[in-house]
């Protein structure tokens, strides 16, 4: 993944991201006063850089985390918790099954931007879109589609 083009948000586009981030994560001090960009990829979606890092991503006009970002900005919204059997096939990029998740938001919406994390260490494995409510992930069948993934092309990118 090549990055085409890359500036600085003005300080009103810059706000707005963070006031959709924000609420999302525990302790929003890590986007306060940061500098943020904006990057056209040659392949995906666009991506959010914080301090020089690639930390969200805009995802059907929507800031979201990528991995990274999760991992740094700690969101305590919208997560999808799977079992250590499921952690091969997520981080190889496959969607995420039912009888794989352990625990879900409850306020997860289909179309919903989720972060999909182990269970055991609670790290971020996947971005992905609900396709289920969070009430419903339990059972059978797709529950969420992979966007992002560890090891990925956005994952080895760096700011």
């Amino acid at each position: 993944m090549n990055v085409k083009s890359r500036h600085h948000l003005k300080g009103s586009e810059a706000r707005k991201i963070s006031n959709i981030i924000e609420p999302l994560v525990e302790d929003a001090s890590a986007l306060q006063g940061s500098v943020l960009e904006i990057a056209e990829t040659d392949q995906g979606p666009s991506l959010i850089f914080v301090n020089g890092e690639p930390f969200l991503l805009i995802f059907e006009n929507e800031p979201f985390f990528t991995i990274r970002g999760a991992i740094e900005l700690c969101p305590k919204d919208r997560l999808v918790v799977v079992d250590s059997g499921a952690v091969s096939y997520i981080v190889n990029g496959a969607d995420v099954m039912a009888p794989g998740v352990v625990e879900a938001d409850p306020k997860i919406v289909p179309g919903d931007m989720v972060v999909v994390m182990e269970e055991r260490y609670r790290k971020p494995l996947a971005i992905g879109q609900a396709l289920v409510p969070g009430t419903e992930m339990h059972g059978k069948g797709k529950v969420v589609r992979s966007i992002h993934h560890v090891g990925d092309n956005l994952w080895n990118m760096s700011g």
